[in-house]
């Protein structure tokens, strides 16, 4: 067996333990990230460690359960239990990394000759989850080894992280992916369409279209405070909230009340929800409630402006807030501008508030673009967005939402 060093160079070996975990890339499941890490540790850092074989355990009730041996550890099959209250696990857990040898207190000398072990150190990761044992050679400097395994134990545990919020992640694009509407409705003579571009794979912009009755369709635009996972979660509470209640034929201010109630008891306490909800009638009409939105509007075909601020203040921070109706009528050749603060709040490198895209030239795009349909007219303001901000990164997710009535309507 080779000479172990007095003192493990440490700055060195962080180095090393950080470009390991960091070339491991992104495994198809945890249990594939612990052994190619274990094998790797023990491959790289005999020398610097002094192991030269080990075992992976994952918690399974309250046992360890072993997965598998590496290096020159004694090949034993897996499926091998060892009770978390053995001793040496249950202080581990405790500690984070422990060394022992077979006459330490609380060491089953049978079960360590079993398993072909002399010295050993052994290692949690994942909370918990797993149990990495190393064989460890003769003489090697156990705090110097103590404080080499907690090294490898923070970069393990960073890796873990990494591959957990990945699949958390993966899984809230998912669900976006299934909430957010793939086309745009057919609902004669209105023409509709919306876009919504997340800053981050997942974002807390919303918008959708419910069909409540052959004649009545629902409009839905919402933005959570952040971004991210929580304000994805967020979007599929409000998501569910108001399906659920219009399906139990709720009225749209008693929908809007049920979800402030629901979204003000979440355990998600810092998320606020910004929503406008209208219904749009065949015959024109447009009864909405915003609770806290931006203001659509609704320009006309004759040039005046109206905005849609009929309601009450943002879901969540109040219990029992109370929420009114507003009603307009759609007419021929008006438009109807949904838009999240994303694109009204949008700037430039560099700069300011009073340098934000903003409502203003919001309308003046729309009013310069009669004839678009109301696809053309969300492309053309997303576009006109990147060219303002010189297509910067975006500091928050961006929607729009537009309704078009043909010119030819009666």
């Amino acid at each position: 067996m080779s000479a172990l060093p007095v003192a493990p160079d440490y700055r060195h070996l962080m180095r090393k333990v950080e470009r390991l975990v960091s070339a491991i890339g992104s495994l198809a499941t945890v249990d594939a990230t612990v052994h190619v890490v274990t094998e790797g540790i023990i491959e790289q850092f005999r020398h610097e460690l002094g192991i030269y074989g080990g075992r992976v355990y994952k918690r399974d009730g309250t046992d360890y359960l072993l997965l598998a041996t590496f290096g020159g550890a004694k090949e034993i099959r897996p499926g091998l239990r060892v009770p978390s209250t053995y001793p040496p696990i249950a202080e581990c857990l405790e500690r984070g990394a422990i060394y022992r040898s077979p006459d330490d207190h609380g060491v089953d000398s049978e079960l360590e000759k079993d398993l072909g072990v002399h010295e050993f150190a052994c290692v949690e990761v994942g909370s918990g989850e797993y149990i990495l044992a190393f064989n460890v050679e003769p003489g090697c400097s156990s705090d110097g080894l103590l404080f080499s395994l907690q090294i490898v134990r923070h970069a393990v545990n960073q890796k873990l992280l990494q591959e957990r919020m990945t699949e958390a992640f993966l899984e809230a694009r998912r669900i976006q992916a299934s909430i957010l509407p793939q086309r745009s409705p057919r609902y004669p003579p209105y023409d509709i369409a919306g876009r919504s571009d997340s800053m981050e794979s997942v974002g807390g912009d919303f918008f959708d279209y419910i069909r409540i009755s052959p004649k009545i369709l629902g409009l839905a635009i919402a933005d959570v405070s952040g971004h991210g996972l929580p304000a994805a979660l967020q979007v599929r509470d409000i998501y569910m909230g108001l399906r659920m209640g219009l399906a139990r034929d709720f009225k749209i201010v008693r929908t809007v009340e049920r979800i402030n109630e629901i979204i003000h008891c979440s355990t998600l306490t810092s998320r606020f929800v910004a929503l406008f909800y209208g219904e749009l009638e065949v015959n024109g009409n447009f009864s909405y409630v915003n609770a806290g939105h931006l203001a659509p509007f609704l320009l006309r075909a004759d040039g005046e402006l109206r905005l849609l601020t009929k309601g009450g203040p943002v879901l969540g921070p109040l219990s029992r807030a109370s929420y009114e109706r507003g009603f307009v009528n759609l007419r021929a050749g008006d438009r109807l501008v949904f838009v999240t603060d994303g694109i009204v709040e949008a700037q430039p490198v560099g700069g300011g508030p009073e340098d934000e895209f903003g409502t203003e030239r919001l309308v003046e795009l729309v009013r310069s673009r009669p004839d678009d349909s109301a696809e053309a007219l969300v492309t053309a303001i997303f576009d006109e967005v990147d060219r303002f901000t010189s297509e910067a990164d975006p500091q928050d997710d961006r929607t729009v939402m537009v309704v078009k009535v043909p010119d030819d309507v009666e």
